[in-house]
């Protein structure tokens, strides 16, 4: 499981610069590299999704997965 959380995480910051780079320079670099929602961008756009959803519906099992303290 904690690889897949190491995935997740990876995930979450791509989707995180990418919405970084729209706001500020209105430039989508998912959409630049495969193409403006081309499959491949669909894709990517729903994993990052999927993985905002696996990381707020497991966040405590992964807290303790990796035995992280709670404030």
């Amino acid at each position: 499981m904690k690889s897949l959380d190491v995935i997740v995480a990876a995930l979450l910051v791509i989707g995180g610069l990418n919405w970084g780079l729209v706001g500020f320079f209105g430039f989508d670099l998912v959409a630049s590299i495969f193409g403006p929602m081309s499959f491949l961008s669909r894709i990517v756009y729903a994993l990052v999704g999927i993985s905002a959803l696996y990381q707020a519906a497991q966040w405590k099992a992964i807290q303790r997965r990796w035995q992280v303290a709670t404030a």
